[in-house]
């Protein structure tokens, strides 16, 4: 279960995750379809400061939540908004659309933003909705959605994924299943065992090359043994990567450090 507590403490990387007086971005909630799936679905999308003055075009985030949340949970909770913006403003990031899905397969949107009722999303799932496949096999369909309607760069090198708990096996899930589409590959507190099948997947990340793949987890999170297989697993198969170890277990607190971590080295 994910502890959903926001407490902001001054200092270092608390002051990135309140307001500050720079440019901000700005959010839009969106309803796109997903063929794979079967039925409309809801996203959230950060575009940075300048986007609709502007005709450039931009890379994109995919930022994925874990068990218990959905398409708002990394405003809400994660703070992206403020983060984002106050890197970008800082010249420590590149500016880029962040695309925060709902990974719960069966559910359209967040509670009480669709029909159906306040059904609390869970990662087993609502007995009365049986989705045609799994969130990993219809990211296709967010990346062709996003790619049709906003000013995106449409390369491997300008598309990144990152999640947490749930959201970072979404991530291992994705980047194994379609290796050509990301650069940056971020799981956050999540892991995966060794197997062949594992192998043979990083080998396939590693042939179709890469930029960043960044691991993240804390010291005392009840899926660290799981993160240090992964680790191992990256470091058997020959791929280079960053293990981000912090203090703390699978909280908030963490998450938001990661993605301050994490994206000022995105798209460079």
């Amino acid at each position: 279960m994910l502890q959903y507590e926001i407490v902001i403490v001054g200092g270092g990387y608390g002051d990135n995750y309140v307001a500050h007086d720079v440019p901000h971005g700005s959010l839009k909630r969106e309803w796109y379809h997903s063929p794979t799936l079967g039925f409309d679905r809801r996203v959230t999308v950060y575009t940075p400061a300048g986007y609709e003055q502007s005709k450039k075009k931009y890379p994109v985030l995919y930022l994925l939540h874990g068990s218990g949340g959905d398409e708002e949970a990394w405003m809400t909770l994660g703070r992206t908004s403020q983060i984002l913006d106050n890197l970008i403003a800082q010249g420590k990031a590149k500016p880029m659309l962040v695309v925060m899905t709902n990974g719960n397969a069966w559910q359209t949107a967040a509670v009480g933003e669709a029909a159906g009722g306040m059904v609390q999303p869970s990662m087993r799932g609502n007995a009365n909705v049986r989705p045609a496949a799994s969130f990993e096999q219809s990211f296709g369909d967010v990346i062709k959605f996003v790619e049709s309607n906003y000013r995106v760069i449409k390369k491997k090198e300008a598309r990144a994924v990152a999640g947490l708990s749930m959201g970072g096996g979404h991530t291992i899930s994705a980047s194994n299943l379609y290796p050509n589409t990301f650069d940056y590959i971020c799981p956050l507190s999540m892991g995966a065992k060794r197997t062949e099948e594992l192998d043979a997947q990083l080998q396939g990340i590693k042939k179709a090359g890469y930029k960043l793949y960044w691991l993240a987890c804390g010291n005392t999170d009840f899926l660290f043994e799981n993160a240090n297989e992964l680790d191992a697993a990256l470091t058997a198969n020959g791929l280079e990567h960053t293990y981000f170890v912090s203090e703390g277990g699978h909280v908030w607190a963490n998450w938001r450090l990661y993605l301050n971590t994490f994206a000022p080295l995105l798209f460079k």
